[in-house]
């Protein structure tokens, strides 16, 4: 089947007007990085790609804010912002690949979500084109312009299921001064845990703080239970960070290169574990900070936990024991899905408990979908 590749909103509305006024279903995508993520589009009449369409529309580097076409490579927005030295940190997986569409439509970030938050944090207004042929405008390029934000909220984490993404407003941050890692590797679980606790009660903040576990730790060249974290500002700043670990235990401090080099394998550890286990699958988990120790403790597998957050990820070589370990986190109330899975998991329970939220989904999808006819079974094989 051909990929139509529209060049334009415009394009790209009447695209899906006209399936939607043939009652064609539709595949919608961007370069399809996160292919193996949530669930597999079905079988579909078309295929649209919004690839084409990857230009920076608005730049205003003084106010702060950029507008971009949903087809955008990420890594090119970012490049683009840090010749101004600003940036968006979502940290988004797949960095290289994925475009600006897919990363909101995944709500995908990354190690510096506890900080700086997620795709809602960033998006400030956003261009749909709707099954009705027409393109729909929400918010705008204010960072504190609200008009309209919720139904472009509704669109960030649907994968598409809903409308199509075609521009796309964020607000950016300026980049710290400087930035370093430190490193603390502990024997145990509840050592980290504490050593986290006490960082989280003090006075500086970092951007980053990720747990791994020890099998997930060797991937990224370390050893132990290790706490990553990702600080920025001025020397002085940074030499306070280094003062105050000095009571939380024994660290190893990275500048660059091997700063960035390290928070790039962090980023990238779920593409890289996916590559290398065709029949693998990663598992997301929200918890609170409380019950994150006995979370990671009950992984069996390389965990990545966002030790400020909560969300805690497992990676399994086997998708038939990540159902296996999915089945007992319901039994003891924890919230997990199979975020990502095979090619071919159309068999799998990707969204075991999802309680009162799908039947809100449903009710949104009827609304902007009423036929379903986009990216159906895209939401994790539910809708």
């Amino acid at each position: 089947m051909s990929v139509l590749t529209p060049s334009s909103p415009e394009e790209l509305a009447a695209l899906l007007g006209g399936a939607a006024s043939q009652r064609q279903s539709v595949a919608l995508g961007g370069r399809c990085s996160k292919r193996r993520m949530a669930g597999a589009v079905a079988p579909s009449d078309l295929t649209i790609s919004t690839s084409a369409m990857d230009r920076v529309l608005v730049y205003e580097p003084q106010d702060l804010t950029i507008s971009v076409q949903s087809g955008m490579p990420w890594c090119r927005l970012a490049s683009t912002l840090a010749d101004n030295r600003q940036m968006i940190p979502l940290d988004p997986p797949f960095f290289a690949e994925a475009t600006v569409g897919g990363v909101v439509a995944a709500n995908t970030s990354g190690p510096r979500r506890r900080l700086y938050g997620t795709a809602r944090d960033f998006v400030i207004g956003m261009q749909f084109a709707s099954l009705e042929g027409k393109l729909v405008q929400s918010g705008g390029m204010v960072v504190k312009n609200v008009a309209g934000l919720d139904m472009a909220k509704l669109l960030i984490g649907s994968f598409g299921t809903l409308a199509a993404i075609a521009v796309v407003n964020f607000k950016t941050v300026p980049m710290p001064p400087r930035e370093r890692t430190f490193l603390l590797s502990f024997h145990s679980a509840p050592e980290a845990v504490k050593a986290r606790d006490r960082i989280l009660a003090g006075a500086l903040q970092p951007a980053a703080l990720d747990l791994l576990n020890p099998a997930a730790a060797s991937r990224v060249e370390q050893q132990g239970w290790v706490l990553a974290l990702d600080v920025g500002g001025n020397a002085a700043v940074l030499e306070r960070y280094a003062r105050e670990l000095r009571n939380v235990g024994r660290w190893t401090a990275l500048d660059e290169p091997e700063h960035s080099s390290f928070w790039q394998q962090v980023r990238d550890f779920t593409p890289r574990f996916l590559e290398s286990h065709p029949e693998g699958a990663v598992v997301r988990l929200s918890t609170t900070l409380s019950q994150l120790r006995e979370v990671v403790e009950a992984m069996p597998a390389p965990a990545l936990a966002r030790a400020g957050s909560g969300v805690c990820y497992g990676y399994f070589t086997d998708a038939a024991a990540a159902s296996a370990w999915l089945a007992q986190a319901g039994k003891r109330s924890w919230k997990a899905i199979m975020e990502f899975a095979p090619e071919n998991r159309a068999h799998l329970e990707l969204w075991p408990q999802p309680g009162n939220d799908l039947e809100t989904f449903e009710r949104i999808k009827r609304l902007f979908d009423p036929h379903g006819l986009v990216n159906r079974g895209r939401l994790y094989n539910r809708i």
